[in-house]
């Protein structure tokens, strides 16, 4: 009697920038090291470029580790807006994947990867981080969390009683704008510019600069922090969280800007710990596999609570 298989579970991440992959080991909840795949992604490239990298990270993923393609499931973190349950793309006006819109993703990857569609699953990128930070990672202990993920865009999560659901906060009003004016990779990009008269690709130089105690840089740093401040208090006085957890490229400089947000946050009396991601990249791929098992409540008994935006001053 030939043995069966046991089912592989891949953990992908996918930004406006990069996208990362990894099988999981649900038994040590943490990646299998040498399934590790990631690429870089132009966030504004043709459909046919940005998906042919996505497949071969993830091909590659399933290659390095070995794993069976016809019995693997893949848990796709992917930053919205998107159609979760079909699969399809519908990110526009977001300056990120634009030529994705409308694109039916689930069929195209299991046509080109042989794997089934019911095996491929798609969940919102925020939700995804914080359902593993969560579980494994920077907030386990708490019973109530939020979850931002700061880079290319912003993303947000409310995790609460096991159930994790996408607060979806990035394209809310906030200043003059939305909250992704405020607190994304071109924010960093515009201030410099006005500031310098210089083009960056990325928030990367203003932190690099930072460290070398530049008053350009610095000032950019000062800025975000008020920023960051404010929205986090309105973001947290209606949940009044337990702990609220950052991820993403740009809170990978936290030691730049977190004790002042937090002590901030302190001075408008929310006395919340504000910490960085435990897990980084895997906390995405690791919420993906504990999805994927199976192990979070039915998602559908949690109603999401309309955020009230409140005068920090």
């Amino acid at each position: 009697m030939q043995r069966k298989h046991k089912e592989s579970l891949l953990g992908v991440d996918i930004g406006g920038s990069h996208i990362t992959a990894s099988l999981i080991d649900m038994t040590n909840t943490c990646v299998v090291p040498n399934s590790y795949s990631r690429e870089r992604v132009k966030d504004n490239g043709v459909a046919e470029e940005i998906l042919e990298v996505w497949i071969n990270c993830i091909r590659r993923s399933l290659d390095l580790g070995g794993a069976d393609g016809s019995n693997v499931k893949i848990g796709i973190a992917m930053p919205g807006p998107f159609d979760y349950e079909h699969g399809i793309s519908l990110i526009t006006g977001m300056n990120k994947l634009e030529s994705l819109y409308k694109t039916d993703i689930r069929a195209y990857l299991s046509t080109k990867l042989a794997i089934p569609k019911e095996n491929i699953i798609f969940r919102n990128d925020a939700e995804a981080f914080l359902h593993g930070e969560a579980h494994c990672g920077a907030v386990k202990h708490a019973s109530t969390a939020l979850g931002i993920t700061l880079g290319t865009g912003v993303g947000s999560a409310i995790h609460s009683a096991g159930i994790t659901l996408d607060a979806n906060l990035g394209i809310s009003a906030f200043k003059e704008g939305i909250v992704e004016d405020y607190l994304s990779t071109r924010w960093f990009v515009s201030q410099h510019t006005q500031l310098t008269g210089k083009e960056i690709a990325d928030a990367k130089p203003v932190f690099d600069s930072a460290l070398s105690n530049d008053p350009v840089a610095l000032d950019i740093i000062s800025k975000f922090t008020t920023n960051l401040s404010e929205f986090l208090y309105n973001f947290s006085i209606r949940e009044r969280p337990g702990a609220i957890v950052l991820g993403g490229n740009i809170a990978k400089a936290y030691p730049l800007y977190l004790d002042k947000v937090n002590a901030n946050l302190v001075a408008l009396g929310i006395d919340i710990a504000v910490v960085p991601s435990a897990l980084g990249e895997d906390a995405a791929m690791l919420g993906m596999a504990y999805y994927l098992n199976g192990n979070c409540p039915d998602e559908a008994v949690l109603e999401p609570k309309e955020i009230v935006y409140l005068d920090a001053h």
